[in-house]
C-alpha cells in the first residue's frame, strides 16, 4: 500500500532524516549479501581503585602496642590519639594530637583545658569537649580519693601532687583550704576564694568560721599562681 504524503514529513521520513549514514563496511556486505559484519565491542576502562589513606590500621595498630606493652610504650601524644579514637572516629587524629600537646604544653594540661579554649582554639563540639576533660576530672577525682582521709604527714607528697594538678593550669588565682583533725587527717578540702589573674582576696574571719563548723584542729592554706 502506498503511503500518501501530505505536506507535512511522516514520522517515517523523519526518521529517515535523522538515522546517520550507513557504515562502508556494512552497506558492501548488504550489497554483496554476506553477513553483516559486527565491529568488536570497546574494551572497558577498568575504574580506578580508591586510594588508602595513609593512616589505614594506624588505629589498630596503636591499641595492640598499648594493650601489648602498656602505656609506658607509647609517648603522650599516642596516648592522646587513643583518647581523640573515641571522640572523632573518622579522620586522622595524630596531627591534631602533636597540635593539643603543642599548645597546652602537657598531656595532664590537655584534660585540664577550658571548654572555651577546646572550642574556640579547635572548634570542637560539646561532646569532643567532654570526652577530653572528663579523663582529668576523673584522674583529679581519683588523686582526691588518695588523700582525703588520710594523715597528712604520711601522704604528703600525694597531696602536693593533688594540688599541683587541681591548681596548677586554673586561669585565675585560687585560694584553697584543706582543714585537717586532730590527727592531722584531711577532713576537707575547699575552695575559699577565686579572684583574677594576679589577686584573690582571703578573709580570715571566713576561714575560722569554716573551720569551727568543721571541727577542724589545723588549717594548709593552698595558693597558685596563673601568671607563673
Amino acid at each position: 500500500m502506498a503511503v500518501k504524503r501530505t505536506g507535512k514529513a511522516t514520522r517515517m521520513d523523519e526518521a529517515a532524516v535523522k538515522s546517520p549514514p550507513p557504515d562502508d563496511d556494512l552497506l558492501a556486505a548488504l550489497l554483496a549479501g554476506k553477513p553483516t559484519p559486527v565491529k568488536p565491542a570497546a574494551a572497558e576502562k577498568p575504574e580506578p581503585a580508591e586510594e588508602t589513606p595513609h593512616y589505614h590500621g594506624h588505629r589498630d595498630r596503636l591499641r595492640q602496642r598499648f594493650i601489648a606493652s602498656g602505656p609506658d610504650a607509647l609517648q603522650d601524644y599516642e596516648l592522646l590519639e587513643l583518647l581523640l579514637f573515641q571522640a572523632i572516629p573518622r579522620r586522622d587524629v595524630k596531627p591534631l594530637a602533636k597540635e593539643l600537646m603543642s599548645a597546652f604544653g602537657s598531656l595532664w594540661a590537655v584534660t585540664q583545658a577550658s571548654a572555651e579554649a577546646l572550642r574556640n582554639r579547635f572548634n570542637f563540639s560539646d561532646a569532643t569537649i567532654a570526652h577530653i576533660r572528663v579523663v582529668g576530672a576523673i584522674g583529679l577525682r581519683m588523686a582526691r580519693q588518695q588523700v582525703m582521709g588520710q594523715p597528712i604527714l604520711s601522704s604528703w607528697q600525694k597531696l602536693l601532687d593533688y594540688c599541683a594538678g587541681a591548681m596548677a593550669h586554673e586561669p585565675v588565682e585560687q585560694f584553697r583550704l584543706l582543714f585537717l583533725d586532730r590527727k592531722n587527717t584531711l577532713i576537707a578540702d575547699e575552695v575559699q576564694q577565686r579572684g583574677t589573674v594576679d589577686h584573690t582576696p582571703v578573709y580570715p574571719r571566713e576561714v575560722v568560721r569554716r573551720a569551727l563548723e568543721l571541727g577542724a584542729s589545723a588549717v594548709i592554706l593552698v595558693h597558685n599562681h596563673p601568671t607563673h
